[in-house]
């Protein structure tokens, strides 16, 4: 299925305002679409005001207007590394970026390609041009991969601030910074709103090939289990490629419509927005109206309110996140060398952001009675 155009166009200018411009050859790339949708989609949003053209090149409104009120700085850099084609973590940066301007301190940003340990040559490349922090958000699709590096990130020798990221209790990486949402809360936040509409029975979708849907899913299972009024729920992939560290069972791969029925759910809880959108897609080509016979909670919010019938989501603080890791990292580069304080792991909550995807169980009132 396609991936609608305005989300498309969110993706756009999410990357070009992470870095400030970008070719459009490289957007079409990351996208993989045409260059000719590419530039069609530019065209469309620099005439609304939100980038600018150049010659290849798509330029950032909000770049412009930083630099027309405040010279580049030129102080010592800190290098900033998130993965690819990550529009969620780009909105962190944004919040990081404030920061870090406004405090003189240049910004060298890394983006991590999708394949396994690509941050380490990154941040190795960071230090030898003179890095003095790091603000990293590893890919870990696998606890393998995150595994992988915690020898290399604890051997550290630069102030460093995960972001997103949180390592496991008792590891080596235990004792490192980190700004991270509380999912968990995010959970809690989706399962009590449908609860309270009378919703019963719910399925979870979700991500499995990173930490935050690694958290999402045993938060899933945690918080259903335990609330009172939730009778029934099943948990399964949000997409096929969704996960990677499986053996997974035949229900936690069943296509999502399919479970719905099977459990008799009148809820889904999705992460993350486009799954989200593309299941009440694939639930209208069925005959099932959102909400007036499933309500649907999407988690992240990038583009969860695009749709022709805006989600309800559950929103991460994301750009704040990235403003508190680099408040977080700005104290440690002020502090003497090995001083600063003790390690911070800071968690900051979630909102839900209540649109027209959810609504009461019909009948429900009459029935809980």
């Amino acid at each position: 299925m396609r991936e609608p155009v305005e989300l498309r166009r969110q993706r756009i200018l999410a990357a070009v305002e992470s870095r400030g411009s970008a070719r459009v050859s490289d957007l079409a790339a990351e996208l993989q679409v045409s260059v000719v949708t590419v530039r069609r989609d530019v065209e469309e949003l620099a005439q609304e005001g939100r980038l600018r053209r150049g010659h290849g090149v798509v330029r950032s409104t909000l770049a412009a207007q930083d630099l027309s009120a405040a010279p580049a700085p030129d102080g010592e850099a800190v290098a900033v590394v998130v993965p690819e084609r990550h529009s969620y973590l780009y909105e962190s940066l944004h919040g990081a970026r404030s920061v870090l301007e406004a405090a003189g301190k240049r910004i060298a940003l890394h983006i991590a390609p999708q394949v396994a340990g690509a941050e380490r040559p990154l941040v190795e490349r960071a230090l030898a041009d003179g890095a003095a922090g790091l603000l990293l958000a590893p890919r870990w699709r696998t606890r393998a991969d995150e595994e992988g590096d915690y020898g290399w990130l604890a051997a550290l020798d630069v102030p460093a601030v995960l972001m997103e990221r949180r390592p496991r209790p008792g590891s080596v990486l235990h004792a490192m910074d980190s700004v991270c949402s509380d999912h968990a809360y995010g959970v809690h936040l989706a399962v009590q709103h449908l609860a309270g509409l009378g919703h019963r029975r719910i399925v979870f979708a979700t991500r499995d090939d990173s930490p935050t849907a690694r958290t999402l899913r045993s938060a899933c299972a945690r918080i259903a289990d335990a609330h009172p009024l939730v009778e029934e729920w099943a948990w399964t992939l949000c997409a096929p490629e969704a996960g990677q560290d499986g053996p997974y069972t035949e229900q936690e791969t069943a296509d999502l419509s399919a479970l719905l029925r099977k459990v008799g759910a009148t809820a889904a809880v999705l992460h993350g927005d486009v799954d989200a959108l593309m299941l009440v897609q694939r639930l209208a080509d069925n005959g099932v109206r959102v909400p007036e016979d499933c309500s649907v909670v999407a988690y992240d919010d990038v583009v969860a309110g695009l749709g022709t019938t805006p989600l309800t989501a559950v929103a991460p603080p994301k750009a704040e996140v990235g403003r508190a890791a680099a408040e977080l990292l700005l104290q440690r580069l002020a502090a003497p060398r090995g001083g600063g304080g003790p390690v911070r792991r800071i968690e900051l909550l979630p909102s839900l952001r209540v649109r027209g995807s959810t609504r009461a169980r019909a009948g429900a009132a009459d029935r809980d009675e």
